[in-house]
This record gives structure tokens, sequence and C-alpha cells, in this order.
């Protein structure tokens, strides 16, 4: 089975104010990157949509306790990440409320940080997180 992780966002539609989920001292969910991992270059064309495990967003749903439908992958976006042991491939998810869900996500001791919150964060993470940035900024 592939190794992944997804990065969870929330954007504002009326200020476009962008916001990335960090739980367990990690942007990368279930878990962090291990040490010494590198994002790699991008194999994904300009418009091309992405295959990711399907089980991956609604696994992540039931492990915060969100509602099915809460979160919705980020079809053009993927990153891949060299780590010791194999390839990691990371996703991006929106979360699809109005507002972000800052109760059902203080319940799992996770917060919205800004890109700005996030310098005590390993590079590889600093770089997915600029990387991710930079995508929703073109949309």
């Amino acid at each position: 089975m592939e190794d992944s992780r997804v990065i969870m966002y929330h954007k504002q539609g009326y200020s476009a104010r962008t916001l990335f989920l960090r739980l367990n001292d990690t942007v990368c969910h279930p878990k962090g990157l291990p040490s010494l991992s590198q994002v790699c270059e991008s194999h994904i064309e300009e418009g091309q949509t992405v295959t990711y495990p399907s089980t991956l967003i609604a696994d992540t749903e039931k492990q915060l306790g969100l509602s099915s439908g809460t979160l919705e992958i980020e079809g053009e976006f993927e990153a891949e990440v060299e780590a010791p042991d194999h390839p990691i491939h990371v996703y991006l998810a929106r979360f699809t409320t109005t507002d972000p869900p800052y109760q059902q996500i203080e319940n799992s001791a996770g917060k919205f940080i800004a890109l700005t919150d996030a310098r005590s964060l390993p590079p590889a993470e600093l770089e997915l997180l600029r990387r991710a940035y930079s995508f929703l900024m073109d949309d």
C-alpha cells in the first residue's frame, strides 16, 4: 500500500484567508514525516488530476470526528517526499465548511494556523506548505 499523508486547509470564501490544520506538531496527517525527509520535484503537470488512495479522505474524517463530506481532495495537487525508507505521497484537502471546524479539531487537540505560524515545523513540511500555499493562491 502507498504511504500517504494529507495536508488539510480552510480558505475563507470572503477573504481568502488560508489556515492549515496542525495536529500533533505536524501539518501532515496521520503522522509527521520521518527525519531527513526531502520534498522532490513534482511529476504532476498543470491541469492533470491525481489519483489518491480511495479511503484517504474518509479515514481522515473518521479519525478527526468529522462528518462525511467535510473534506474534499484538491485533485490537481500532489507532492512526493523522499524519506529514508520509501517515498511518501502528500495530498491536499480542503475543509468544505463555511468556517473552520474549530470545535471538532480542538477535540482532537489540533489547531488551525496561518502560514506564518508554521516556522517551527521541519524543513520538508515548510516546503510542502509553501507549495500548497502557492498552488492555492494560483487557484
